[in-house]
C-alpha cells in the first residue's frame, strides 16, 4: 500500500483538490513525521521541509495512494525542484517529498495559516493552470513557464477584487458565459487558448457556440515621466514584435515606461520599479490616470496607466533595460510641445503614450503650477 505523507501547501484543501483532482477524505489521516519541522524558502514563499531532531512536522498521510494520484502529485511536486524519500511516519513507510540538496535554504517557521491567508487568493489560480497543463506540460518544463503562470494568476486575482463599475453596460457575470471547451493553443512567453462557448444575448436568447482564440498575457503597469518644473517628458523607444509582425517598415516604437505586474505587487510599485530598471529614474509621486483593456476582443491584457512627476535633469536620457530580459531601451527627454509634434506627425503611433500624452495636456497647467 502506497502512503505520501503531505506537509505545508499542500495541508490546504483547497489547493489538495486542485492536484489530485478530488479529495479523498476517506483515505487522509493527520500525522506527523518526527525530527522534522517545515520552514519558508530564502527569499520565497514556498515551505521546505528540513531535518532537525526532536521537532515534529504536523501534515495529512495519503493512504492506498493511486497511480493517478502519485502521477499528479509528482508533477506537481518534482517540478518544482523536489524529490521522493521513504520515511518511517508514525510506525509506517511514507513517500515524503523532500527539497533537491542546496537548492534553497530554509528561513523562518513556515506558517499554513499565514500563507492561506497571503498566498491562497492568487495560488490558486496558478494551480488551476498549472495542473489543466498535466500530461501535455513535463515536469522538468515547468520552471520556464510558471513565472508566465503566476503573472497570468495575479491578473485573475487582480480582476476578480477590483471590479469595474457596470452602471450603463451589462452587469453580466463571468459564470454567466458556457464554456464547452478550452485548448491550450501555444505556451511559452505568452500562452493561446482556444474556446468553444456562448454567452448571453442582448435581446434576452443565448449566443450560438463560438471558437475563439485568447492571448493571454498578465497586467501591466505604465508611467509616463513628467517634469513640471521644465515642463518635459521623458519617453522611452525599442524593438517590439508588434509592429515586426505586422510589417511595419520601422519597427521601433515610442512609449511610455511600461511592464509586466511581478506577483504580489500593486500597480504602483511596479511602475516605480519599470522606472528604475528602463530609464534609471526615481519617481516622486505617480498620479493615476485610468486602467483599461487595450485590445480587448483579442488580448487578455489589462493596463494600469499613470503619469509620474519627477526630476528630468539635462544629460538624463540614455541607454537602459534589463539584460536578463534582452531589453534594450533608449530613452528621449523632450519638452511637451516636441512630443506634443511627435503626436500630430504619426510618429507617437502607440494608444496608451498618445493617451497619456492627451491626459497630460489637459493638466499640464494645473500640475505646472501646483
Amino acid at each position: 500500500m502506497t502512503q505520501i505523507f503531505l506537509y505545508g501547501t499542500l495541508r490546504h484543501m483547497g489547493l489538495l483538490e486542485i492536484v489530485l483532482g478530488h479529495l479523498p477524505m476517506s483515505r487522509l489521516r493527520e500525522a506527523a513525521l518526527e525530527g522534522h519541522h517545515v520552514a519558508r524558502a530564502q527569499d520565497q514563499d514556498f515551505p521546505l521541509i528540513v531535518a532537525e531532531p526532536g521537532r515534529r512536522c504536523n501534515g495529512l498521510l495519503l493512504q492506498e495512494v493511486t497511480p493517478e494520484e502519485k502521477a499528479r502529485l509528482d508533477y506537481y511536486e518534482l517540478g518544482f525542484g523536489y524529490e521522493l524519500r521513504r520515511c518511517t511516519v508514525e510506525g509506517a513507510e511514507a513517500l515524503v517529498y523532500f527539497p533537491q540538496e542546496g537548492l534553497w535554504h530554509a528561513a523562518e517557521p513556515w506558517s499554513l495559516a499565514s500563507w492561506t491567508e497571503q498566498h491562497w487568493p492568487v495560488t490558486q489560480h496558478a494551480a488551476k493552470e498549472l495542473m489543466a497543463l498535466f500530461g501535455k506540460l513535463r515536469p522538468v518544463d515547468i520552471p520556464l513557464v510558471f513565472e508566465r503562470i503566476k503573472a497570468r494568476a495575479f491578473s485573475r486575482h487582480i480582476a476578480q477584487s477590483e471590479a469595474a463599475p457596470t452602471e450603463l453596460r451589462s452587469a453580466g457575470q463571468h459564470g454567466d458565459i458556457e464554456v464547452s471547451e478550452v485548448e491550450c493553443c501555444h505556451l511559452g512567453y505568452f500562452r493561446t487558448d482556444r474556446l468553444s462557448l456562448s454567452f448571453p444575448r442582448f435581446d434576452g436568447g443565448q449566443s450560438g457556440p463560438l471558437s475563439r482564440e485568447v492571448f493571454l498575457t498578465g497586467d501591466a503597469a505604465l508611467v509616463l515621466p513628467y517634469d513640471p518644473q521644465r515642463d518635459r517628458v521623458l519617453l522611452i523607444e525599442q524593438f517590439r514584435m508588434g509592429p515586426f509582425g505586422r510589417g511595419d517598415c520601422h519597427p521601433w516604437t515610442l512609449e511610455p515606461i511600461a511592464g509586466r505586474i511581478d506577483f504580489g505587487e500593486t500597480p504602483e510599485e511596479a511602475a516605480a520599479r519599470e522606472a528604475l530598471e528602463e530609464a534609471g529614474l526615481t519617481l516622486d509621486r505617480l498620479l493615476p490616470v485610468a486602467n483599461y483593456y487595450p485590445s480587448p476582443g483579442e488580448v487578455s491584457t489589462y493596463f494600469h496607466t499613470f503619469v509620474g512627476l519627477c526630476d528630468l535633469a539635462d544629460g538624463i536620457a540614455g541607454l537602459g533595460g534589463l539584460s536578463c530580459e534582452s531589453e534594450d531601451i533608449r530613452s528621449h527627454l523632450l519638452s511637451f510641445e516636441e512630443a506634443e509634434l511627435l503626436m500630430q506627425t504619426g510618429e507617437i503611433n502607440v494608444g496608451p503614450l498618445l493617451h497619456l500624452l492627451l491626459w497630460l495636456k489637459g493638466e499640464r497647467s494645473r500640475l505646472k503650477t501646483g
